[in-house]
Formats: structure tokens, C-alpha cells, sequence
């Protein structure tokens, strides 16, 4: 479970900088082609959407960003939240410092400040499909499986080429397949 919400989260950063760091490029069309199942390019689509989310507007925020997901890569969770505590800090109105902390709150077992930084995530990105699936993983492992499905459905709907995300869902579909209610 931990590599899922990993991968869904990262999808994928020392000064002060504006409250909201100037935005990458409007990923619109890209999420218009992603959202087909068909789309013969999907891998490509979401590393460029992945890419743009990933642009702050700030070298030294761009630079936070990287170590703390290196830290994650590391398996070195507390780094990743020192790093990303400085970038959401400093960078409030960018989405992707909130995402990758609520990854390394996660692998800390700390779900609730995990929920919120993907609360937060989806307050400035509501397109975000890794953070609602990882919204779903989260609700998953505490046992709220109608709200975690509802959450893998909302990720699925924006970027159905998830498979570890159709996995979780079926997962959820069979385990509660005839029970009411």
C-alpha cells in the first residue's frame, strides 16, 4: 500500500517567494486528451502534466520540491518534511509542495496531516488524480471503503490510465460485492 500512495501522491522544489508563485502552463488540453481511455499517448500526457505541476515559479521552491521527493525516493520521510515544510511555507498556493508532503506524512503512518496536505492539494488542484487516489488509499487503510472507492472513481475520471488505481477500486468493489448498503 505504501508504494501505491507513494506513486500516486509523487505522480511524479530557500528564500521567500509570493504567496502564489507564478503558474506553470495551463495543463487543460493535456487533461482533455488524458481523460480518454483510448489516448495512445497517456505515459506522455501525464509526464508532461506531472512536469508543469511540478514548476513553481521559483528556482529555490523548484529545488525544495526536489530534495524532498529525493528524500522520499530515499525512504527518508522526516527530510522530505523538514524540505517540504519550508516549500509550503514559503509557497503556500503551490499545489505540488502539499502533495509531496502528504506523501512523506503518509509513510510516517501520520494520516492526518496527510489528509490535510491532500485536502489542501485538491483546494488548488481539483485535477490532481494522484492525490485522490491517494485520498482513496488513505480512506482504503482505514476501513472507509464506500468513501475510498468514490475517491479512486474521481482519480480514474480524470486519468483512466491507472492501473495500480482500477486495481485498488476493483479491490474495494469485491470486497464489498453483495453486502447492502
Amino acid at each position: 500500500m505504501t508504494a501505491f500512495l507513494t506513486g500516486c501522491l509523487t505522480g511524479a522544489l530557500v528564500g521567500t517567494v509570493a504567496a502564489t508563485p507564478a503558474r506553470a502552463a495551463d495543463p487543460a488540453p493535456l487533461l482533455q486528451q488524458l481523460a480518454d481511455p483510448e489516448a495512445p499517448d497517456a505515459d506522455r500526457l501525464q509526464s508532461d502534466i506531472l512536469r508543469e505541476w511540478s514548476k513553481s515559479g521559483s528556482p529555490a521552491m523548484d529545488l525544495l520540491l526536489q530534495r524532498g521527493q529525493a528524500a522520499i525516493e530515499s525512504g527518508d520521510a522526516e527530510a522530505a518534511i523538514e524540505h517540504l515544510t519550508a516549500l509550503t511555507d514559503h509557497a503556500p498556493g503551490f499545489a505540488e509542495g502539499w502533495n509531496a508532503r502528504a506523501t512523506a506524512f503518509f509513510l510516517m503512518g501520520e494520516f492526518g496531516p496527510s489528509l490535510a496536505d491532500i485536502r489542501q492539494t485538491l483546494a488548488l488542484n481539483p485535477a490532481h488524480w494522484g492525490a485522490l487516489a491517494g485520498l482513496g488509499a488513505i480512506l482504503e487503510e482505514t476501513g472507509r471503503d464506500d468513501a475510498a472507492a468514490d475517491a479512486f472513481r474521481a482519480s480514474l475520471a480524470i486519468n483512466p490510465h491507472q492501473p495500480e488505481v482500477q486495481e485498488a477500486l476493483d479491490r474495494i468493489l469485491r470486497a464489498t460485492e453483495g453486502v447492502e448498503l
